[in-house]
């Protein structure tokens, strides 16, 4: 069944008032789909192609021409970064918007050559997995809370009904041997793959180098440098601190997410989704999967993602927050199905020392209710399309 990308109107409004789109994000996100559903009749040509690749390595002026005025689009462009250069130039002497759409599935590779050739002249979207947003009105919008958890929310889980235990090892398998090669020379690969399941381990925790450097047997700034490749990749990515000191003493440490919990999950072992009820990591799981919900629903609509987490010295934690324009938002997210009272301390004391108004302050969890309380107003995971600091 299809389903309605939220990021394509933004693409499509994009490309009337800039010469070149960027769409990145994880391999397997709908990146190729989205693209060429809101631009069909659009050339299309995959630099993963050896000969598309060799086209336009050794002659990019004919390359690029082949959109006849109608538009190109150009997908993995990250392999040939001399491109860029050219795209610049045919944008420049075209003078029409909407001539080039560049996809890619590094991030960091890909926006380093942006930012080099195309400042300026690019508007530049990250596409991730499914929303929940996304697959309300679907077939799949009213599942169990933990099997979108297991089974994560790459398209082809739902449009192929290709079974996680099937399409995450092969996604693993497929981007250790070929995007991690590609991004940077790593010897042991059997290693980086430890590695790779220690950090699904430490979801939700503060991302330790020492101690993942002690387990995997390697230095610390190779710790680095393999969570730069996980990030370059989207398959991880680093929550920083909140950056306002409130007179406390703060962490200065991120904390570990991945981009899809059903990534995560496979690299747990985990075999089923019912597993999750009594698993160490069921918790933290929940948090991740909120925390990705809401940074989807920011950049599905074109926006920035502000987003932090704010620990104190004491032992108070806020799992998330938002920071716009007019105020800060903090999020307490909990995996129960029942609210306790004990569940907005840390709420309680973040707006004692941020001068935050309980009206702007959110507890999330597992169940079914939604209420507005003195301290805070609780929501249902379902819920977080409507949040209102988007």
């Amino acid at each position: 069944m299809f389903i309605i990308r939220k990021l394509g109107e933004k693409i499509r409004q994009s490309a009337k008032t800039m010469p070149v789109v960027s769409i990145t994000g994880p391999r397997q996100s709908g990146k190729t789909t989205l693209a060429q559903q809101v631009f069909p009749d659009y050339q299309y040509a995959n630099l993963e192609n050896p000969l598309t690749r060799d086209f336009a390595r050794f002659n990019p002026v004919q390359f690029l021409n082949q959109g006849n005025g109608r538009g190109l689009i150009i997908d993995e462009a990250q392999y040939i970064p001399e491109l860029f250069s050219w795209v610049q130039v045919h944008v420049d002497e075209s003078q029409r918007n909407g001539e080039i759409i560049l996809s890619g599935s590094q991030n960091f590779l890909l926006m380093e050559k942006i930012t080099q050739s195309l400042a300026g002249r690019v508007a530049v979207f990250n596409l991730l997995p499914f929303s929940m947003e996304e697959l309300t009105g679907s077939p799949y919008g009213n599942g169990n809370l933990y099997d979108y958890i297991f089974q994560g929310l790459y398209p082809r889980i739902y449009s192929q009904q290709t079974s996680p235990d099937i399409f995450y090892p092969s996604y693993i398998q497929s981007y250790v041997e070929r995007d991690v090669r590609q991004v940077q020379a790593i010897g042991d690969l059997a290693l980086f793959e430890k590695f790779l399941g220690l950090c699904a381990g430490r979801v939700g925790q503060m991302f330790n180098q020492t101690a993942l450097a002690n387990e995997t047997g390697v230095s610390i700034p190779t710790i680095n440098r393999w969570m730069s490749v996980l990030q370059t990749g989207f398959i991880a990515y680093l929550l920083q601190p909140y950056h306002r000191n409130f007179n406390k003493r703060l962490t200065k440490t991120p904390k570990l997410y991945f981009y899809d919990t059903g990534l995560a999950c496979s690299l747990l072992r985990l075999r089923s989704s019912s597993e999750l009820d009594l698993h160490f990591a069921r918790g933290a799981l929940f948090e991740n999967f909120v925390v990705n919900e809401v940074l989807k629903n920011h950049l599905n609509r074109g926006l920035r993602p502000n987003v932090y987490f704010w620990a104190e010295s004491s032992g108070y934690e806020i799992d998330l927050i938002v920071e716009t324009g007019t105020g800060i938002y903090p999020i307490e997210i909990k995996s129960a199905d029942t609210i306790r009272p004990d569940f907005f301390k840390n709420l309680e004391q973040f707006q004692k020392v941020s001068q935050t108004a309980a009206e702007n302050c959110f507890l999330v969890y597992a169940g079914d209710q939604q209420q507005d309380r003195s301290q805070a107003k609780v929501r249902r995971w379902q819920d977080l399309g409507a949040l209102p600091f988007y």
